[in-house]
């Protein structure tokens, strides 16, 4: 086990403290590229702790000093529907955050990120980001925004308007990292801080975040989670194997019945031709 917490559950239980804000400003303040200060904490239905979620779901939203909503997600477990539960994130932050009567222009920005330990989606990179561009048809030039809606809202594009989503795909990351935000990704991934790490944000978590510097009974509850954690992990790739397995004698028994020659079928299921042969 690394000595220092997972990033998740600090955010659960540390990184709202205050003195801890450096922490996860220096991490916002690296992946969207500009300097990040947290007014306050907000709460909703999807950031409530709940001991008995099965797909360790951690939420954390906040709001930085122009008004602007940061939604930060991480999910250890596949989630095929997860591009559409992002999108709904969204949307309710918008609309919650909205009196009945408001004029549209209160309307603020918000920022989806979200960290995933599962292959979402097909691509090979390990950050993906997303925002809303408006491209012309037959001109192809980028819709702006005029003079008098870059006074009254800020930007120049709709999609400095709208949300952004951030995808970082931790378990793609296999680079020495040199650049801040690769740092961040490696610690995300690893857990751990080593010293050459200087991205803004990280020399204070690893002064924060040590596991050793938990009161005892928090370190006990912390050491208890992530050997549940290990276990759930060991017990799903078991039912994967399996599954996978299974799967795989059914196929060979359908070729069998149709007549496929036993060399064929071994080749295709990659199952040992005297285990075809026995069925």
């Amino acid at each position: 086990m690394s000595k220092y917490i997972r990033f998740d559950w600090a955010m659960k239980r540390l990184l709202r403290n205050k003195a801890n804000h450096v922490v996860l400003e220096g991490f916002l303040s690296v992946l969207l590229e500009q300097n990040i200060k947290i007014h306050k904490f907000l709460e909703s239905e999807g950031n409530q702790e709940d001991a008995n979620d099965k797909y360790n779901r951690v939420d954390i939203m906040c709001e930085d000093g122009n008004g602007r909503k940061i939604i930060i997600e991480v999910q250890n477990e596949r989630q095929y529907g997860y591009l559409h539960r992002m999108l709904y994130g969204t949307s309710k932050v918008i609309t919650d955050y909205m009196e009945s009567g408001d004029d549209y222009n209160k309307v603020q920005k918000v920022f989806s990120i979200n960290i995933v330990y599962f292959d979402l989606g097909q691509g090979t990179d390990y950050v993906y980001r997303g925002r809303t561009d408006f491209r012309g048809l037959h001109d192809g030039d980028l819709l702006k925004l005029s003079k008098k809606q870059r006074e009254l809202f800020g930007g120049e594009e709709p999609g400095d308007l709208m949300p952004e989503y951030f995808v970082l795909k931790v378990n793609n990351f296999n680079k020495v990292a040199k650049e801040s935000l690769d740092q961040w990704i490696s610690f995300l991934k690893t857990g751990d801080i080593p010293d050459s790490f200087t991205a803004q944000g990280l020399p204070e978590a690893r002064e924060r975040l040590r596991i050793d510097s938990l009161p005892d009974k928090e370190r006990q509850q912390y050491i208890r989670e992530m050997e549940r954690r290990m276990i759930e992990n060991d017990v799903m790739k078991t039912y994967f194997i399996d599954g996978h397995d299974e799967g795989k004698r059914e196929v060979a028994l359908r070729m069998k019945a149709k007549g496929y020659p036993a060399e064929d079928i071994a080749d295709i299921t990659e199952l040992p031709i005297e285990y075809i042969n026995s069925l």
